[in-house]
């Protein structure tokens, strides 16, 4: 039994294709080209997946899971010898369900404005002020810690490491909180991130 991808390079995908492999289920990956809705297989992917975004998982059963948070809890329950969200009904798996809220709703939303070709200078000036400061809440929690809950990885610190992946791509220079730089490369001394990132270069 065997699950599917559905990623798109550099995109919040990358999320849910950390916690597999850290979570070590089977899977497949598949492309997918988020200008014309085809997967590499050629499938259509807004008839599978009305969104029409990435990331969505294929069950096992042929059901499709949809949404990056919900993917990885799913991931982590799926795999709980190997802790990547806490159990269930603990104050710790809250908190990762805290971050994961945080991670979604204030960053990796608030960068919308600067992938948007059509969005003006002020959007884009504004969002990154937020970014700001929501940045130096995260870093100064960070602070003297490895992981953003307990001493270990979680699904959290994968959905905080692929948004800081991005801050290359729009002119952010993490430099500025050294602790999220700090994390950032932490992050990319683990087998399965470099795994991941491998898995998506467009030559893989």
């Amino acid at each position: 039994m065997s699950y599917t991808l559905y990623f798109s390079p550099g995109a919040c995908s990358f999320s849910p294709h950390l916690a597999l492999r850290e979570a070590g289920l089977p899977f497949a990956l598949e492309r997918v080209d988020l200008r014309t809705k085809k997967t590499a297989s050629g499938d259509d992917f807004a008839a599978m997946n009305p969104k029409g975004y990435v990331p969505a998982l294929r069950l096992p059963n042929g059901e499709l899971l949809t949404e990056g948070p919900a993917i990885v809890q799913w991931v982590a329950e799926q795999a709980p010898e190997k802790n990547l969200a806490f159990k269930a009904g603990t104050l710790e798996r809250a908190r990762v369900q805290e971050w994961l809220t945080f991670i979604g709703t204030e960053l990796h939303k608030t960068f919308s404005p600067l992938f948007d070709r059509s969005a003006s200078e002020e959007a884009k000036t504004a969002a990154k002020n937020k970014l700001a400061k929501r940045f130096a809440f995260t870093a100064e929690h960070l602070a003297g810690k490895t992981f953003l809950v307990g001493e270990q990885f979680t699904v959290a610190d994968g959905y905080l490491f692929t948004v800081l992946q991005w801050t290359g791509m729009v002119g952010i220079d993490l430099s500025a909180w050294p602790e999220l730089a700090s994390f950032r490369e932490r992050l990319l001394e683990r087998p399965s991130v470099k795994e991941a990132l491998a898995a998506e270069r467009p030559s893989a």
